[in-house]
């Protein structure tokens, strides 16, 4: 299992927009990650240099979002449904964006329940449950 640091993540955001900017060749999870990028111009200077990135914090109380923890769930999730792991997450995906008309709306209500279910398993010492991760987002499809 790969286990970047939080400053290999700052760094690999900074590094994909930068070679999105200058037109540099990306590699196919770059590709990915600019795609979301793109999706968060509200972001872009967050991006602009990885040292000030690396020196940066996000405090919650602050009211800031922070963008690397944000986008590396958008690639999260990105991953998940083009492997389908956990299973049945590519379906409900699909379905919760057709709902939303918005695969970018639907990213981050699928969000919500990613993060609750990481925050379920490091509280309670047991594996994540994908199952209750599916479900979580097949209700929030069917919800209006």
């Amino acid at each position: 299992m790969f286990t970047p640091s939080q400053a290999d993540v700052r760094r690999f955001f900074c590094s994909v927009h930068a070679k999105s900017l200058t037109g540099t060749p990306l590699e196919a999870i770059e590709i990915i990650a600019s795609q979301w990028i793109g999706e968060h111009p509200e972001h872009h200077a967050d991006f602009s240099s990885a040292e000030a990135a690396l020196e940066k914090t996000y405090g919650v109380e602050a009211g800031h979002t922070n963008p690397f923890l944000h986008l590396s769930m958008h690639l999260s999730i990105s991953e998940q449904c083009s492997i389908d792991q956990p299973r049945g997450i590519r379906q409900a995906v699909e379905l919760l964006a057709a709902r939303r008309n918005s695969l970018h709306d639907a990213h981050h209500e699928v969000m919500e329940c990613l993060g609750k279910m990481v925050w379920e398993s490091q509280r309670s010492g047991r594996p994540p449950d994908g199952a209750a991760y599916i479900e979580c987002v097949q209700r929030q499809a069917t919800r209006d």
